[in-house]
């Protein structure tokens, strides 16, 4: 198929690599906040995000739907539909695997019972699959070997379990929405998040941020992690992880003057909460930002 070039992405955003085989296209993206443009998917398409942990949101046909990702979500955006607004509150890096709008070919109907024009994919995010993410770690690691300049037959069999994998499990036939408690009303919900945001480096309670949805504060907890798949106090936490990273990355400030900052209360709980968020320790992460600012100016 003659393939578009993907030009949704909010300003900031830039292609990392890409790749395209026969009836699939791969391309890694680091994805700026801000808001996507309205428009059409000329395919099928998958995303799956690689690092990075953002808020993201996004509408069509009257369903909108908003979520916090991490590594490992993914969403599926079938070829033809419109989506009105989508959106991140945070950069990540993500994978996308484009297919064509015809999942399968015309030999499918003999071969597997399948009518070709009646597969349609469901508009689906948010979704924590591990077979899917499997494979798009598989797909991912294609872009990254450059010592395999033929891998071709392997990603012909990925392309066909990601397929089969849709399949199974995506169509609008099949794909039905996990059942979910009550929404926290999203006019609530933005009054919480806009008060961690003034508020995330201050000593936060969840008496006050229940208070703020009125609500109790067990219903509150409950309703808070079904809208965003963390508890306030994570949520708070990630917060201030991510503000302590941009600092690290663009000043020489002191550990203790990034933790006071960010509302870790002392060095030694930020260092031990930013390890365990990142897998790093705040002088391991300023290290490796450093090594690629100095790559990026040397070359």
């Amino acid at each position: 198929m003659a393939w578009i070039e993907h030009v949704r992405e909010p300003a900031g955003s830039y292609k990392m690599a890409q790749a395209t085989f026969a009836n699939l296209r791969l391309e890694l993206w680091h994805v700026a906040s801000g808001g996507f443009k309205p428009g059409t998917f000329d395919c099928n398409e998958v995303a799956s995000v690689i690092s990075g942990r953002t808020r993201t949101w996004r509408s069509s046909k009257g369903v909108t739907q908003e979520y916090l990702i991490e590594p490992g979500a993914s969403r599926i955006s079938p070829a033809g539909i419109y989506e009105t607004e989508a959106g991140l509150s945070d950069p990540v890096d993500i994978l996308y695997a484009r297919l064509p709008s015809q999942l399968v070919g015309e030999s499918a109907l003999s071969d597997f019972g399948i009518d070709p024009s009646k597969v349609e994919l469901a508009y689906a995010g948010g979704l924590k699959d591990p077979m899917l993410r499997q494979i798009i770690l598989a797909l991912h690691g294609v872009m990254s070997d450059a010592d395999d300049p033929s891998p071709c037959l392997f990603v012909d069999g990925m392309r066909a379990a990601l397929v089969g994998h849709l399949l199974s499990k995506y169509t609008i036939d099949r794909w039905q929405p996990p059942i979910t408690l009550p929404d926290l009303d999203p006019r609530r919900l933005k009054r919480v998040l806009d008060l961690i945001e003034v508020r995330f480096t201050e000593p936060l309670s969840l008496a006050e941020l229940a208070a703020e949805a009125c609500l109790s504060e067990y219903h509150f907890s409950r309703l808070f992690r079904a809208a965003t798949g963390l508890s306030p106090y994570r949520y708070v936490t990630v917060r201030r992880v991510q503000a302590a990273q941009r600092i690290l990355a663009h000043t020489r400030a002191s550990l203790l003057e990034v933790a006071l900052e960010t509302g870790f209360g002392s060095q030694a709980n930020f260092i031990r909460v930013f390890r365990k968020c990142t897998g790093l320790t705040p002088g391991q992460y300023r290290g490796l930002h450093c090594s690629k600012d100095s790559l990026a100016l040397e070359g």
